[in-house]
């Protein structure tokens, strides 16, 4: 018997090769885009951690600044502690070096102490050149390029061109370090400070305690050493690493959740072929069952097909989920668009444990897909079904699970993230889309019960309404593929729709110029240290002074370390006036501060990570100043660029605080009747005097930046497009199966119609009405899934994810226009699906019962 059941499923697969195929390419695609996604992103996010470990070393605990630097004297009394064994003073800053060509090439500069580095970061220890003398690493303007600079700047170079403050630096290649990752020279600390002029200044120091020091008292310890500065931080060794895996953790996931809508839909597409295929065997089933086979053996049988395909599709998914990870890292990088990882070239890192749950995954796919058909394969009615009768082995729905799921789904989307991830909130989407399919044929009975009298009267309507009617299950289950496709496809279109204009408002706010420069040289907010501005204040009055100029406005940005397991926060210094909602986008009024107090505005992100809520001081600010001011939290803004916090201060207590005056980005307004092109002309011409001739500025219309972040915003989410065009593929193939199974065991019904004097034009009438009545039901119940999943989408899952919210945005003609296109799609496969069983054929199949 076995024999026989691999021969049964064998010819099958044999004479319908196409049906299995396309079964298994859904798996395949399903797979295979979800493990690259891993495959990428886990190859970074190693090789990044690996470059961090070379640079950084391997200390037992660091000593870093909130922001910018701390003064070295704290050197001198950490290494004279009797529980540090060695200490390690290191002065790093993120500087521009002049590459062949004039190009710009991004360089950490680390400055360090050669006689402890082999001790604690050997990586980071200079290998002079043949030709460099004994104290070339101690010698000034002398550096040890690691292989990515090399690489950039060519092996032959001897020559290193520093792009400092206004001027330049040349400085003498010596040879090399062994340290991984972006593009890196090391220098001795000394000539560092002297370089960057931050002489008595350090960014952190390593430290490797004696044997035995218990490593959590030492650190209260240093806390509560009396004139300990406020805003050094004590970081653990593998914080950096784990720094950036929590800021690229909610993109990462986001991203294999977005993959794996196509293993999701590849589930309706393994079932619609099994249905179809189900159907077409049905009367050998039932042979089967008469000679002996039983019912729970047909379960087993079509279960064991459709893993047989969710097998083959998980193998080669897996394989070509590699090829595309592989083919990625080598073109594109490993950042996949989020910006990560930049400066880092990682190699394919391939495990078996991920491969393993990804094929898993495919495998589940598949035996989902595959358990409707094999229940109704377990209950076919055997004698009734050789005599090819077709019948509705669907039941009839269960409201109240329907219910109790779409509860479900409700109350998880109210449910906090874990660690940062929105799970309940993907199962929130999993429930609602779930209960929303079992809740079909009681939406059919609801709808079409009321539209069944207007047709009463005319035949061919009257028979397709009939038939939705009386066969609402077998109705729900064949669009269940439809709602499942429509209902994402609604949802990410209503999704990124509102995020494009929320980002759209929000651009109108933060760009109020007309024009706006960067200097080439600026630090920014992502630096180390962010020590380095291009602009100083008599530039920027002279830039005020200008023909056509009509006021200006300053920007200064610098990192903030106040949580050592975290990403770096912005502290964004500009020009507020005394209303503060007309620069920035506040969500509601702002708060007027306490006497003394400092005002600041933090964006969403803070309030979720650090409670900087309206209303509060802000004691972490504080202590990163070094305890000189109290901020009050003024207000909230909304951020789309800083994923992880930024904080807004006004110019004037940022320079009273810091003394530093000087500015990394210049607003400008015209005055009327300025023309646009004279002032930035005149703006260049200033920048050459001022600058120095080798100091390009960046300089961009509101105009134009708009259109550029407009154009980054649609090319971040064009494969949102393409996944909703899959999945629609996908039901609507969906939708072609279960027609052709429902048509094909109905020959006999429609040879019957054609007896009665039923032409066949009319026949495919009724057949392509039926299809219009279904996908009709499925389009809105798809519409009304799709909105409630987009409402999870824009209020829970991004917030929880990016921490920041937006403005939901209903596109309705766009959404019209898709379903209208779904349900002409729906009908013509359904005409096309009733021809072969409109045929002479049919009319001859009623013979079989005579």
């Amino acid at each position: 018997m076995r024999a026989l059941l691999l021969t049964f499923s064998w010819q099958e697969l044999r004479h319908h090769p196409w049906r299995s195929a396309a079964a298994v390419l859904a798996v395949m695609l399903g797979v295979a885009l979800a493990f690259s996604v891993h495959l990428i992103n886990a190859s970074a996010l190693d090789e990044f951690s690996s470059a961090v470990r070379s640079v950084n070393g391997q200390p037992d605990l660091e000593l870093r600044a909130a922001q910018g630097s701390f003064d070295e004297a704290v050197f001198g009394h950490v290494a004279r502690l009797p529980q540090v064994q060695l200490a390690s003073p290191v002065l790093e800053s993120q500087v521009q070096a002049l590459a062949p060509g004039g190009r710009r090439l991004p360089l950490r500069l680390v400055g360090a102490d050669a006689l402890v580095l082999p001790t604690i970061a050997p990586a980071l220890m200079p290998k002079p050149a043949d030709d460099a003398g004994r104290l070339a690493l101690l010698a000034p303007d002398t550096v040890f390029l690691n292989a990515a600079a090399r690489s950039a700047l060519g092996e032959g170079a001897t020559q290193l061109t520093l792009r400092i403050g206004a001027g330049t630096r040349e400085l003498r290649i010596a040879g090399q370090v062994a340290a991984g990752g972006a593009a890196l020279a090391v220098m001795d600390i000394g000539a560092a400070q002297d370089l960057l002029g931050r002489t008595g200044q350090l960014s952190r120091i390593d430290l490797r305690l004696a044997p035995g020091t218990d490593r959590a008292a030492f650190m209260r310890t240093l806390r509560g050493t009396p004139g300990w500065p406020a805003n050094l931080q004590i970081a653990e060794p593998g914080d950096a690493a784990e720094r950036v895996s929590n800021l690229s953790r909610a993109y990462r996931v986001n991203l294999t959740v977005l993959a794996l809508v196509a293993l999701f839909t590849g589930a309706f597409l393994v079932f619609s072929v099994l249905a179809l295929s189900v159907a077409k065997r049905a009367q050998q089933f039932a042979l089967l069952g008469v000679l002996g086979l039983t019912p729970r053996e047909r379960l087993r049988l079509v279960l064991a097909e459709s893993l047989a395909l969710g097998l083959i599709g998980s193998v080669l998914g897996l394989a070509l989920g590699t090829a595309l990870a592989a083919f990625a890292l080598r073109v594109l990088g490993g950042d996949l668009g989020g910006g990560y990882f930049e400066g880092v070239a990682p190699t394919l890192h391939w495990r078996w444990a991920p491969a393993g749950l990804y094929g898993g995954l495919g495998l589940l796919a598949a035996a989902v897909g595959g358990w409707w058909p094999a229940r109704a394969a377990q209950s076919l009615p055997e004698a009734q079904t050789l005599k090819g009768l077709g019948s509705d082995h669907a039941k009839g729905g269960a409201p109240r699970i329907a219910l109790l799921l779409i509860m479900a789904g409700a109350a998880l989307a109210t449910a906090p993230a874990v660690f940062g991830i929105p799970v309940a909130a993907y199962l929130s989407v999993g429930f609602l889309l779930v209960g929303g399919i079992a809740a079909l044929p009681g939406l059919i009975a609801l709808l079409y019960d009321r539209l069944a009298p207007f047709f009463a009267q005319r035949v061919l309507p009257m028979l397709a309404i009939e038939r939705a009617r009386r066969m609402r299950a077998t109705a729900a289950v064949a669009v269940s593929g439809v709602v499942a496709s429509l209902s994402l496809a609604v949802a990410l279109t209503v999704m990124v729709a509102s995020f494009r204009e929320s980002v759209t408002r929000w651009l109108d706010v933060v760009l109020p110029a007309d024009l706006y420069l960067r200097g080439t040289s600026s630090g920014g907010a992502g630096s180390l240290g962010g020590e380095q501005a291009a602009f100083t204040p008599a530039f920027v009055q002279a830039v005020g002074a200008l023909p056509g100029v009509a006021r200006t406005g300053t920007l200064r940005t610098r990192a903030l370390l106040l949580d050592p397991s975290r990403p770096s926060v912005t502290l964004i210094s500009r020009s507020l006036d005394d209303d503060a909602s007309r620069a920035l986008p506040l969500l509601g009024a702002a708060l007027a501060p306490p006497a003394g107090a400092i005002p600041v505005y933090v964006s969403e992100a803070m309030v979720e990570l650090y409670g900087a809520k309206p209303g509060t001081d802000f004691a972490p600010l504080a202590r990163a100043f070094d305890g000189r001011g109290r901020f009050f939290v003024a207000g909230v803004w909304r951020d789309y660029v800083r994923q992880f916090g930024a904080i807004t201060i006004d110019a004037r207590d940022f320079e009273r605080l810091t003394g530093d005056r000087s500015v990394s980005d210049v607003a400008v307004w015209l005055a009327p009747g300025a023309a646009e092109a004279q002032v930035q002309q005149s703006l260049r011409a200033l920048a050459e005097r001022e600058l120095g001739p080798g100091e390009p500025i960046e300089m961009a219309s509101v105009g134009q930046l708009r259109a550029t972040s407009l154009r980054i915003f649609d090319r971040s989410f064009a494969v949102t497009y393409w996944l909703q065009a899959v999945a629609i593929g996908i039901g609507l193939f969906g939708i072609a199966a279960s027609f052709s199974a429902q048509v094909l065991a109905r020959r006999k019904e429609f040879g019957l119609l054609a007896h009665l004097g039923f032409t066949r034009t009319q026949v495919l009438a009724v057949v392509a009405g039926e299809g219009a009545a279904w996908t009709a039901i499925g389009a809105a119940a798809g519409l009304g899934l799709g909105l409630a999943v987009a409402v999870v989408l824009v209020h829970v899952v991004n917030p929880q994810s990016f921490h920041w919210s937006m403005d939901l945005l209903v596109p309705w003609l766009r959404l019209a226009g898709l379903c209208a296109a779904v349900v002409a799609a729906g009908t013509l496969t359904a005409w096309l699906a009733g021809r072969a069983a409109a045929s002479r054929d049919a009319v001859l199949a009623v013979k079989e019962d005579w």
